[in-house]
């Protein structure tokens, strides 16, 4: 990130709007080495913006200037003439990443010195992880969901359309809203196949195996899988799991241009579909269940019905006497249960 060592920490006050629908409001906007911190009056903060996923709507240098992050012109911020300053600081930060774009006029200029200078930066040991931790950083939220909907594309070609029914569509929004929290409604997505359990994708989306759905007699055991799908989703970000089996050269075109090789995105999206869900830490899981006032031992025995391999699941229950808080109505379960259609 561009250092703006004479600023430091700006501050000033300016015009928010969340989205189209909402009004404008007013707010402190704070300024710090790598990001812009939207606050309400009580210092309550309402949107961190990486400088790095900034654009500019209005022409430079005009007052007032207004903004909004990378790829979504719906939440916006002006700047008026009391906070001139700030918009003179984005502006810089602005230029020096356009600077550091390639330019159509400049590509042989690019091509040399960018196989020169990554033939050197690459034996650097340090490099590779410096840039996927900057990528990841500075990637915004609608970036991660284009990535992940180019994903889930690429596995539809394999499984099919995602399994959908009218009857079918609360429940399982009221599935996702039990387990994976109230903003979450909207993150599961049922395959017929294509993954072998479960998987998470850039964005919070997680899919789940028809099997899963349709199999279990009791809505605990689905409810466990996505839950456990949950925990490897926050252990491991699926942006860096994707970017570290792209490998150096994606993670640059990320950085520069927003956009991944295609050949990237399939070689993912192919691991996703062949590769089991790793396991999770037994003792992650018993606490998540917790938690979640969700039983353990049913999504035990639905790995192993035995009870052998997961038996620290079954002794350790945290709601083995009291059970689990309802996860769905038995209505909503049996529609669930028939949203493949099968």
């Amino acid at each position: 990130m561009t250092a703006l060592t004479q600023y430091q920490r700006l501050e000033a006050t300016g015009l928010w709007r969340e989205s189209d629908e909402a009004q404008r409001r007013e707010v402190v906007v704070s300024m710090g080495e790598a990001s812009v911190t939207i606050s309400d009056f009580t210092e309550r903060a309402l949107a961190h913006w990486s400088l790095a996923a900034i654009e500019r709507a209005t022409p430079r240098g005009e007052i007032p200037a207004i903004y909004h992050p990378d790829g979504d012109p719906r939440e916006t911020l002006e700047l008026g003439e009391d906070a001139r300053d700030m918009a003179e600081a984005i502006d810089r930060v602005l230029r020096a990443i356009e600077r550091g774009r390639p330019h159509p006029g400049k590509l042989r200029f690019w091509i040399g010195g960018g196989i020169a200078a990554t033939a050197v930066l690459a034996g650097a040991l340090w490099l590779p992880g410096a840039l996927l931790a900057y990528s990841v950083e500075v990637v915004p939220d609608v970036k991660r969901d284009e990535i992940g909907a180019a994903l889930l594309e690429r596995i539809e070609r394999v499984a099919g359309q995602p399994c959908r029914s009218a009857e079918a569509e609360e429940p399982l929004r009221a599935l996702g809203r039990r387990v994976l929290g109230e903003g979450r409604g909207g993150d599961l997505t049922v395959l017929r196949g294509g993954v072998p359990d479960t998987a998470h994708l850039p964005g919070g989306l997680i899919l789940i195996n028809s099997q899963i759905v349709e199999d279990p007699e009791d809505p605990d055991v689905t409810a466990g899988y996505v839950l456990a799908e949950a925990l490897r989703a926050r252990a491991s970000d699926p942006l860096v799991d994707l970017l570290e089996r792209a490998g150096l050269f994606a993670t640059m075109k990320l950085l520069t241009t927003g956009e991944l090789p295609e050949g990237a995105l399939d070689d993912h999206a192919e691991a996703l579909m062949s590769m089991p869900p790793p396991p999770v830490a037994n003792d992650a899981l018993l606490a998540a269940f917790a938690a979640a006032e969700l039983r353990s031992s049913p999504y035990a025995y639905a790995l192993d019905m035995t009870g052998e391999t997961t038996l620290p699941l079954i002794e350790a229950d945290p709601r083995r006497d009291e059970g689990s808080t309802p996860v769905l109505t038995d209505a909503e379960w049996v529609r669930l249960q028939g949203i493949c259609g099968s």
